[in-house]
């Protein structure tokens, strides 16, 4: 059936290459991006060296709380900033000495004479860094930079958050997405370790792809599994253009859990999830601004195979095995691939529209941007009908 959208080579890489000037890449760079989680910067190593989108970076915390991220290159020898120090407004290279605000603006040259206009010339490439949710976001494209979105997983308050930092994968970002549109894999693919197979005798879903302001809406409908049950609902986002938003119930204590699955390019060939994770309770307050704790989650065993028998793990093998950037030029689409096929034609368009600098989805209104963006998910499997009701009046439901 989708034969006429088999891509090329040249357009595979249009879709999966995300350094500087490249399609995908300068689309990806007009999104605020997750670069790390605030808790992997201590005050005892305040300096952080990271590769996002192609880019060799360090990210940085002042000793009064503020955050930076500039290349890691001095632009005055190229001598590495993740080996400098910080102090209460800026970064110093180990080399020479010389110090950048969080802005990128060389504020001491100690070598140089007093009168020395020198520094005023020099502009280092640096990014904004703004904190939310326990993660550091950065915004690496044309300024002005729009507004971070204040996602729910995020932003809510009334419960308790933490951040996962997932075992780097060592594939393109492209195939970690176009699996959450991918919902026919549940079956097959998590049947032992997820609700679905457990539930029903064998494969009968019906699938919906809504696209709405944030990206697109995920719909499964399963079938009833026996008389006097009704078919169960599903639905959950792929937020544009590389987050899934989501909703479990832990197997151990039976607690509702939200979370927003972030697939940050590192470059071509790897990237790095960031999950975070949010339960409401009754008792817990977690601040949207806080730095949230962290916990490492390993994808594969000690000898290198996959754990296959947790649902991360099983993604992980699946994207890894299609190799570093998979050819789509050689692939076999059918039906049930519809919502990769909308997803690649909702970039296509969007890349196109970046070219242009015409509005692009997923933004809010900069006269709402300290609104929270609440999604509507739905798993009645697990006995969640509907976000709506865990939102204080004022957030936007979607």
């Amino acid at each position: 059936m989708w034969a006429g959208f088999l891509i090329t080579r040249e357009q595979n890489e249009r879709l999966t290459q995300v350094g500087r000037g490249t399609p995908a890449g300068e689309l990806l760079r007009r999104y605020w991006q997750p670069v790390l989680a605030a808790a992997e910067l201590t005050k005892d190593k305040p300096i952080k060296a990271i590769r996002r989108l192609g880019e060799d970076l360090v990210v940085f915390r002042t000793t009064n709380g503020h955050y930076g991220l500039v290349d890691e290159r001095c632009p005055h020898r190229h001598a590495s900033l993740a080996y400098g120090s910080v102090d209460d407004d800026g970064i110093r290279c180990p080399y020479h000495g010389w110090k950048y605000d969080t802005s990128g603006a060389c504020i001491e040259q100690p070598a140089e004479p007093s009168a020395s206009k020198l520094k005023d010339e020099v502009c280092h490439i640096a990014y904004p860094v703004k904190l939310l949710g326990g993660l550091l976001f950065a915004y690496m494209g044309p300024l002005p930079a729009p507004p971070l979105q204040r996602w729910d997983v995020l932003a809510w308050t009334h419960g308790k958050r933490w951040v996962q930092k997932h075992t780097l994968l060592n594939c393109n970002w492209l195939q970690t997405m176009e699996n959450s549109v991918d919902p026919a894999h549940l079956y097959w693919l998590h049947g032992n370790t997820a609700h679905l197979a457990k539930a029903v005798k064998e494969y009968g879903e019906e699938h919906e792809f809504i696209q709405f302001d944030y990206g697109i809406m995920k719909r499964r409908i399963t079938p009833s599994s026996g008389s006097g049950s009704s078919p169960k609902i599903d639905q959950h986002p792929l937020i544009f253009p590389n987050t899934l938003r989501h909703v479990l119930k832990d197997k151990k204590n039976g607690a509702i859990r939200h979370n927003v699955q972030c697939r940050v390019p590192v470059d071509d060939t790897h990237t790095q999830v960031y999950m975070v994770l949010f339960e409401p309770t009754e008792s817990d307050e977690t601040p949207a601004e806080s730095i949230t704790p962290l916990e490492y989650y390993a994808l594969r065993n000690d000898d290198g195979s996959y754990r296959m028998d947790k649902v991360l793990g099983q993604d992980a093998m699946a994207w890894e095995t299609q190799g570093a950037i998979m050819d789509r030029s050689a692939e076999l689409l059918g039906v049930s691939d519809i919502g990769i096929v909308k997803y690649r034609k909702l970039l296509e368009e969007q890349i196109e529209a970046a070219k242009e600098n015409s509005p692009l989805i997923g933004f809010v209104p900069t006269n709402r941007e300290d609104q929270i963006i609440q999604f509507n998910c739905i798993n009645e499997r697990i006995g969640v009908s509907e976000t709506s009701g865990t939102a204080p009046a004022d957030q936007m439901i979607l």
